[in-house]
């Protein structure tokens, strides 16, 4: 990749400006985006978990969002290997990951994670446990027979569930939450009208199926410092279906942000396959830039940065060549978004946002799929 010292040196002055979340100051607007690795036996984050971290905080990515991990709720995963957010040698990894990453100079937030229907009966770490979920809905086209729908025992001791490994995260030090409530796990599945077909409070309109969520964000608010920052990810697209849609107008996103706004989240993380698209017609604004506009909150963006194709190719052994970031840039220049999620590219090389934020855009590699089978 070639480019110009006025471009890298552009890339430079703007991804180095810190940006303040609540009461959280993150040093640079770099951070990495979830990516979900299966490198934890036991749901143990181990010395290997730690040094995968610390590696790209020492290397400047101001803000780590961590790979979903399981919340404490029997339902909540379907492997023995990724992490979980309960348990005393559990959280006594994520303390190691914690310091470590404060140690090289970072921020971090754990990604709290339930699947919900996407789970299946059978699977560890709990095999018992059945898959759970708003209607008991897989797809949209589901009988109703692939789950368990949801009774609000079950959705008190999720809600629950969340609130506590809140407070926990807050109680080992890390530096916020990010709360998954995207690409059709439980949290999203009650927003899709597609997986919720409830008739009681929690389904019916845009604004009723966003009452569970704003419902885990007010009691994760409740339990930790008013300063910690909340974050709340969310997406149009689903793993399951990636033309889904929960809002098709400026005005129905709005419906969807509000509730969540008004019970707590401090940050929107915006979850796009492409960050260059725009999301509605009219306007070049993407899914982060509108959802900045309507609720005046800071966003992050993500999709594809750094990169030329969207991250499915990577489950099919497709690598990706660098692409450049002027587009980016102009968006945040234009305060479209506060922040921007790197994945692929950060995960293929841990000094990305050191390459970046030096000057050193021309020493960027493509993208390669083995990268996935390493914690490098």
């Amino acid at each position: 990749m070639t480019t110009t010292t006025a471009s890298a040196e552009r890339a430079a002055q703007i991804l180095s400006r810190p940006v303040v979340l609540n009461g959280l100051t993150v040093p640079n607007r770099i951070a990495m985006a979830p990516m979900t690795r299966q490198f934890s036996p036991g749901g143990i984050p181990g010395e290997d978990v730690v040094s995968y971290y610390a590696r790209r905080a020492a290397a400047g990515v101001g803000l780590i969002v961590t790979e979903g991990t399981y919340v404490d709720h029997p339902s909540a995963g379907e492997s023995d290997r990724v992490p979980r957010f309960h348990g005393a040698d559990q959280l006594a990894g994520w303390t190691k990951v914690v310091d470590a990453v404060h140690a090289a100079g970072g921020t971090i937030v754990p990604q709290l994670w339930h699947i919900g229907m996407a789970r299946t009966a059978g699977r560890p770490p709990f095999p018992d446990a059945p898959a759970i979920g708003p209607s008991g809905l897989r797809l949209p086209e589901g009988t109703g027979d692939d789950g368990k729908a949801m009774t609000q025992q079950d959705l008190d001791d999720v809600i629950g569930a969340f609130a506590g490994a809140a407070a926990a995260a807050e109680r080992i030090g890390f530096d916020g939450v990010e709360l998954h409530g995207a690409h059709g796990y439980l949290i999203d599945q009650f927003l899709w009208e597609g997986t919720n077909r409830r008739a009681d409070a929690y389904g019916g309109d845009p604004v009723a199926r966003t009452r569970f969520a704003a419902e885990i964000v007010a009691a994760v608010r409740a339990a930790v410092s008013p300063s910690f920052p909340v974050i709340f990810r969310f997406s149009q697209w689903k793993m399951q279906s990636y033309e889904a849609k929960l809002a098709g107008t400026p005005v129905e996103l709005e419906a969807l942000l509000s509730p969540l706004s008004g019970a707590g989240v401090d940050v929107f993380h915006a979850s796009t396959r492409r960050y260059w698209e725009p999301e509605f017609d009219g306007s070049d604004l993407n899914l982060a830039g509108w959802t900045r506009k309507l609720s005046g909150k800071p966003v992050i963006t993500v999709g594809s940065v750094g990169l030329d194709s969207e991250f499915s190719g990577a489950f099919r052994g497709e690598g990706s060549q660098v692409k450049g970031i002027e587009n980016l840039l102009d968006r945040l220049e234009r305060d479209e978004f506060d922040v921007v999620a790197v994945g692929r590219a950060l995960l293929h090389d841990p000094q990305w946002a050191a390459k970046v934020l030096e000057g050193r855009l021309d020493e960027l590699a493509a993208y390669d799929p083995a990268a996935l089978s390493t914690l490098s």
